[in-house]
């Protein structure tokens, strides 16, 4: 087993779908993998709680460029709900606030789950990271005191009970970015009458990105270094779901500079750009001209290169 810790860094590029464990922040668990690849740059793609475990891809080099993709993307999980019982924070890690006998059938479950279905507004946490006047949510939690927490639209497109042993309910759930699926445990407690907290959560799928092809630290810590690199995805793997667009060599030419270029006909929105079938990066079309949103550098590229690279027409957050 390679002993990374005291190897210099290198150039890695490419996505690790890492399954990460209960008790592992994922920054945590970003520098862990970054230690073990010796990569000299990396980035997560949204940050699981501590308490959760599942799914959470890496990006490693060029792939960081593309990160955002993910951070949009929508979630599935596996949840366990246990009614009777509410904490401070919402899950299994804050104190206990109230225990109400759970008077509840699984029918009656099943009866208010379509309510939480669809698009609804949900009311962030106390204990969340969002900010508010420059503080995270939890740091005024933590002092008691109140601040405002205005309600964010969001999609559960999928709720649907695996098993029912009360007090215990283990729930699918599919859903939009930003969604805290403890509030909507302690919502569903509510509506039951009973209350509730979540007992335990595991992402299970992310974007395109399923938590099957993901590797523990266990199991990565066992490979070579070159069987490690066997496991990253490519950076493009991240923007799959864009069409893909083509360029000859004097189109790719200009587009590696930073430069537009005109392409009759192409119909407007984002592209995964490749020349000469490496992937380039993502452009975006607007009435017929081509601009580079996110580019590629490649490892022998110059510097002059690289600095256009840098400099893309829009960023992908836009």
């Amino acid at each position: 087993m390679d002993n990374p810790s005291k190897a210099p860094t290198r150039r890695v590029d490419g996505v690790l779908l890492l399954d990460k464990s209960v008790g592992l922040t994922s920054n945590t668990a970003l520098q862990r993998a970054k230690r073990l690849y010796r990569a000299d740059k990396a980035g997560h793609t949204g940050t699981l709680d501590p308490a959760a475990s599942g799914l959470l891809p890496i990006c490693f080099g060029e792939a960081t460029k593309f990160a955002q993709t993910l951070l949009d993307a929508d979630k599935r999980y596996i949840a366990v709900m246990r009614l009777g019982v509410t904490t401070s924070t919402g899950d299994a890690e804050g104190e206990i606030l109230r225990k109400l006998p759970v008077e509840v059938s699984p029918a009656d479950v099943e009866a208010v789950l379509p309510r939480f279905r669809g698009n609804i507004a949900q009311r962030p946490p106390r204990h969340a990271a969002l900010k508010y006047r420059g503080r995270n949510y939890y740091e005024y939690a933590r002092a008691g005191i109140e601040i405002p927490r205005a309600e964010r639209n969001i999609v559960v497109s999928e709720i649907i009970v695996e098993l029912c042993s009360l007090p215990d309910v283990r729930v699918r759930i599919s859903c939009s970015k930003g969604t805290y699926i403890r509030v909507l445990a302690e919502d569903i407690g509510e509506a039951l009458g009973c209350g509730a907290h979540l007992a335990s959560l595991r992402r299970t799928a992310t974007g395109g990105f399923d938590l099957a092809a993901a590797a523990t630290f266990d199991r990565l810590a066992a490979l070579s270094e070159a069987e490690r690199d066997a496991q990253l995805l490519p950076a493009d793997a991240l923007v799959g779901a864009l069409p893909r667009l083509d360029l000859s060599s004097e189109e790719a030419a200009r587009i590696l500079r930073g430069q537009a270029i005109p392409r009759a006909g192409i119909v407007d929105g984002s592209y995964r750009a490749y020349a000469s079938e490496v992937f380039a990066g993502v452009a975006h079309a607007i009435e017929g001209i081509v601009h580079p949103r996110r580019l590629v550098a490649r490892s022998g590229d110059s510097t002059e290169r690289r600095d256009a690279i840098r400099q893309p027409v829009e960023s992908l957050e836009s």
